[in-house]
């Protein structure tokens, strides 16, 4: 059972077959902030996936990527081989495509090689991405938030430099949506929390009106 509540659009709860997926990944993720490596490089790697697909598609699928790449932890997924691919490729599960399997092998490395230089992951994100978390102002309305930042194109240009793919920079502010880096919940959402404020938990009471995903999920 959903239980009736302001929620950003996206999240469909209110449509006539409410995806219970789509709406717990709103509730307790989306704008949650992430710290582990293995759960960023997972974020990272399902946001990559998802170019092209709805982000309903990524999620019933989430238990069958998370199997296929070995709960996304990146030393495992970087010492995969061309059997673990041929295994990948032929895994109906998963989203079957060569060029993101590939990279997000090649992901896993340069997660390897960041946490070797920053001590983490999670650290190299930050020393990048301002903290905490920018939130948005109390007059902000849904449709008028961009798809990149000058920050996402930052990150986006610097991974890309290390070697990353699939990190374009609306890929790279999905991203950061998703794990908490900014927190995009609009003020009707029962998610939203003013300027200044600690993140708020998924039982925090409703608000008012709905707030809006930078892509369509």
């Amino acid at each position: 059972m959903i239980e009736p509540r302001p929620r950003c659009w996206w999240a469909g709860a209110e449509s006539p077959n409410p995806d219970p997926l789509m709406v717990a990944y709103h509730d307790e993720e989306w704008g949650t902030p992430v710290h582990d490596d293995a759960e960023l490089f997972e974020r990272l790697a399902l946001e990559s996936f998802q170019a092209g697909l709805s982000w309903s598609t990524i999620l019933r699928k989430r238990e069958n990527f998370r199997a296929a790449f070995r709960a996304f932890d990146p030393a495992v997924v970087a010492a995969f081989g061309l059997d673990d691919r041929e295994r990948l490729m032929a895994d109906a599960g998963i989203v079957r495509n060569g060029a993101k399997i590939d990279a997000t092998v090649g992901n896993a490395q340069g997660v390897r090689a960041l946490a070797g230089e920053f001590g983490s992951f999670d650290a190299y994100l930050v020393s990048i991405v301002p903290q905490p978390p920018a939130t948005l102002p109390p007059d902000a309305i849904s449709g008028s938030l961009p798809a990149t930042t000058p920050v996402s194109d930052a990150l986006s240009k610097d991974l890309k430099k290390r070697g990353f793919r699939f990190v374009g920079s609306t890929i790279v502010y999905s991203f950061m949506q998703s794990v908490g880096l900014v927190d995009d919940h609009l003020p009707g959402c029962f998610r939203y929390r003013g300027q200044g404020q600690p993140a708020i938990s998924s039982g925090t009471s409703p608000g008012r009106g709905s707030c809006s995903r930078r892509r369509t999920r």
